[in-house]
């Protein structure tokens, strides 16, 4: 009973192990500059030059990666609670306003966002944080409005019967009920920021966008992949890494 109980909760946490070791090879990849100027300048052996020369691309991948778990976290402080918030009795008049708001967001490009923040902020980390968290929201809060909105009203009538108080209905129903939508929602999210973090150096930052402006104002296409192959990279092994958080947290759903 103990073996097969350990073997069960082994098998839980195998994605994420096996996600943990990918990300470990990633930045073991990203950290091997010599191969990467061997391969592309291989397939393109015009190229001048073949990398950028400025910065690493280790380096540019953390900087990439602090711009957009900086916006991400913006996205799960304000986009969670509320979307909980307009869902409660005393928050259901803001409701309509606050899903315009956050699908407006997403309806503009998300470099026009960044040049209205532009005048504000002016050049540096903050005016694309502040665009990627605005182009970010709309999924998480979409994700979590619909989570809670699922949950049936017969479950909340019981729940309230059984003594419960507004906080623990929250607590210990509507959340564990709503989690596999909410996380749902913040995949989208994450996906969605880190790839278009891109657009970052735009107003002067770092991050994997700069070799790939760099490779577009020069028409260099190594320069171009340099860029673009770890933003799929990234993309690609958080979209697992959520799906493997989403198996662990909610595993009556596999």
């Amino acid at each position: 009973m103990v073996a097969t109980t350990r073997a069960f909760s082994l098998q839980r946490w195998q994605p994420l192990l096996i996600a943990a070791l990918l990300w470990l090879l990633a930045f073991f990849l990203f950290s091997q500059q010599g191969i990467w100027a061997t391969i592309l300048g291989s397939l393109f052996p015009f190229a001048d030059p073949v990398l950028f020369e400025r910065a690493s691309l280790l380096r540019l991948v953390i900087q990439h990666l602090q711009i957009s778990l900086t916006s991400m976290v913006l996205v799960i402080l304000i986009g969670i609670p509320l979307a909980i918030f307009c869902t409660r009795r005393q928050g259901l008049a803001f409701l309509p306003l606050v899903e315009n708001i956050v699908a407006v967001g997403q309806t503009f490009p998300p470099v026009a966002v960044l040049f209205l923040a532009l005048p504000i902020f002016g050049f540096g980390t903050l005016a694309p944080i502040l665009a990627l968290f605005f182009y970010g929201l709309l999924p998480t809060v979409r994700g979590t409005l619909l989570g809670l909105r699922a949950v049936a009203p017969e479950l909340k009538d019981a729940a309230l019967g059984s003594g419960m108080n507004g906080l623990q209905l929250l607590r210990r129903l509507e959340l564990p009920l709503s989690l596999p939508a909410i996380l749902a929602g913040l995949r989208s999210s994450l996906v969605l920021i880190i790839a278009t973090t891109s657009i970052a150096p735009l107003v002067g930052t770092g991050g994997l966008g700069v070799p790939m402006l760099a490779g577009l104002t020069t028409n260099n296409t190594s320069l171009l992949l340099e860029g673009a192959i770890p933003v799929a990279i990234l993309a690609l092994l958080s979209d697992y890494t959520m799906r493997s958080v989403e198996r662990l947290l909610t595993p009556w759903r596999t």
